[in-house]
């Protein structure tokens, strides 16, 4: 078993290996910083909000029918996930 694990680890080094090439220098477009940190703390802002209100929701409802907890708490992590992603998805448009 250790030895397939190795040898799983060791393909994926070989494979990520060139991730870590050095190409060339990027070059400087004169892109204002200041608009991408608005932009992502306005989204970081509102996922915290978002993530919160899910959350208490989730604990309400749990509350309110304990039997039900195992299908609300999967749904919770899903819509948590989702909420996360859109922080993610701005950082990712904001930067670019």
């Amino acid at each position: 078993m250790k030895l397939r694990t190795f040898a799983i680890l060791a393909i994926l080094f070989m494979i990520a290996v060139p991730m870590f090439a050095q190409g060339t220098p990027p070059t400087s477009t004169g892109v204002f910083v200041l608009p991408v940190a608005f932009a992502m703390a306005i989204a970081s802002g509102l996922c915290g909000l978002a993530q919160g209100k899910a959350i208490a929701a989730a604990a309400e409802g749990i509350a309110r029918n304990p039997g039900a907890g195992g299908a609300i708490r999967i749904l919770l992590l899903l819509g948590l996930a989702f909420i996360e992603s859109l922080a993610l998805f701005t950082f990712l448009k904001a930067s670019v």
